[in-house]
């Protein structure tokens, strides 16, 4: 262990399972955070990522987001085995490649969750959108038709001005946001009470593992609309989205899904502005005028 900090972060795996460090190898973490896969002396293995300076309660809320998501027996996380405020343990998932059945099973698992019913739009605590804290309001908002007006003015317009605050965003393609999100009543589809959603969908957010069940991480979860996992993953090239979308609908049928897509995808595209700005400006302007054109 060569690394200074892979290191570092073995020891302090070690010490919280009482076993020794053997090594610890950087793997993918996603945008934000250093991952690593630490195996232990008594043949364990573990995932422990790390940020430094996160912000309050970061990876807390992501634990509490995978516990969520596990209470529902809807899908599988990976168990939290510790969270502290720059570093998250969890359970290691061997993966394997992306099949047709698998993401058949992932369709129908996501359908099972959106038929969880959440107290409210948002959530009971911190939450984070990569590094982005997302609002709740209180009261919360409880009732379908509150959706279009909280989406647009916890979600989407907190996220553009982010996005033009960093340049992310040019004048034009804001304005197509919010001239969206002062009609997006009119393009909302029907009413959709508050689900349990992951929150965070995007492809990479899906482990396919080698016995057939995938599992999910990185949440976002919350009470949300349901179609937003979907649009992320369609937005993202997930594997097989095709056999995904096909399982789902065949248990939740989604009429209109498909124009509504770019409604639910301006959400991830905005913090992809927020955050890194190339192409993610104009992508996001695109799809405002898409969902004004559904």
């Amino acid at each position: 262990m060569n690394d200074v900090r892979a290191t570092d972060i073995a020891r302090r795996v070690a010490a919280l399972t009482g076993a020794a460090p053997v090594a610890a190898h950087p793997v993918s973490g996603g945008e934000i955070c250093a991952a690593y896969r630490v195996e232990l002396g008594d043949g364990r293995t573990v995932f422990a990522k790390t940020l430094r300076r996160p912000p309050p309660h970061f990876f807390a809320a992501e634990a509490v987001g995978l516990d969520l998501l596990r209470s529902t027996g809807a899908v599988a996380v990976p168990a939290v085995l510790a969270a502290f405020p720059d570093l998250l343990v969890l359970e290691w998932v061997d993966t394997a490649a992306p099949s047709p059945a698998q993401a058949e099973r992932l369709g129908r698992e996501l359908a099972t969750l959106h038929a969880t019913a959440a107290p409210h739009y948002g959530a009971q605590g911190p939450l984070y959108l990569g590094p982005v804290p997302l609002d709740t309001p209180a009261p919360p908002v409880t009732e379908p038709a509150g959706w279009p007006a909280y989406h647009a003015q916890y979600r989407l317009l907190p996220l553009l001005r982010l996005a033009v605050d960093s340049g992310g965003i040019d004048a034009a393609d804001a304005r197509d946001v919010e001239r969206l999100c002062g009609s997006i009543a009119d393009v909302a589809g029907p009413p959709q009470p508050p689900a349990v959603i992951h929150g965070d969908l995007w492809a990479g957010n899906i482990l396919w593992t080698p016995d057939g069940r995938p599992h999910l991480i990185d949440p976002a979860a919350q009470g949300g609309h349901p179609e937003a996992d979907l649009a992320f993953l369609e937005g993202s090239d997930c594997p097989h989205f095709d056999r995904v979308i096909a399982a789902y609908e065949e248990v939740r049928p989604l009429p209109g899904r498909r124009a509504r897509a770019p409604l639910h995808q301006l959400h991830h595209v905005l913090i992809h502005a927020a955050l890194f700005g190339g192409a993610y400006g104009p992508e996001s302007g695109a799809a405002a005028r898409a969902a004004l054109a559904a």
